[in-house]
């Protein structure tokens, strides 16, 4: 059985989710927890970038959920965080689609350590907060492979033909 065009559309972004969801809950080495990136973050503000009709804040809020329940977070945090994300990347993505990947990868820098902040706010207020600079790594990580994840992802979406 053929899947129809917009069918197979559909499930490549929710592969594309899906997959940054299972990276961002798999298993890492004690040492290279903290370098974990935003995987949901990235993938969410390349379809906020590449389809802001399709992916906006709802998609952001469900992400961030899902990410909520998966961690155990409190309900919400992640949920607010990703909205936020994907609000902003979805109001500038004209001006994010104009620049070099380097410019790109500092503005997601900026994205993502937006949504750090906020996360970091709610925890702090239920006296949650990190106490290491270790917290932030995840943003400079994630905006040093943005350059590659964007060319993986744009291929993959030009091989699909999702529009």
């Amino acid at each position: 059985m053929r899947l129809g065009l917009d069918a197979h559309r559909r499930l490549t972004l929710f592969v594309t989710c899906a997959v940054a969801v299972i990276l961002a809950i798999m298993p890492f080495p004690t040492w290279a927890e903290p370098f974990r990136p935003d995987w949901v973050g990235l993938v969410l503000i390349y379809w906020c970038l590449a389809m802001p009709e399709r992916f906006s804040v709802g998609t952001g809020w469900l992400l961030g959920f899902i990410q909520d329940v998966l961690y155990g977070s409190l309900l919400g945090s992640n949920a607010l965080g990703k909205t936020l994300v994907a609000f902003l990347t979805v109001r500038l993505h004209l001006q994010l689609r104009m620049f070099p990947r380097w410019q790109q990868a500092v503005s997601i820098f900026g994205l993502l350590i937006a949504n750090q902040l906020l996360v970091l706010w709610i925890r702090g207020a239920i006296g949650q907060a990190p106490e290491t600079f270790i917290y932030w790594t995840p943003s400079i990580v994630g905006a040093l492979l943005w350059p590659w994840l964007f060319v993986i992802l744009r291929d993959l979406r030009r091989r699909g033909s999702i529009t």
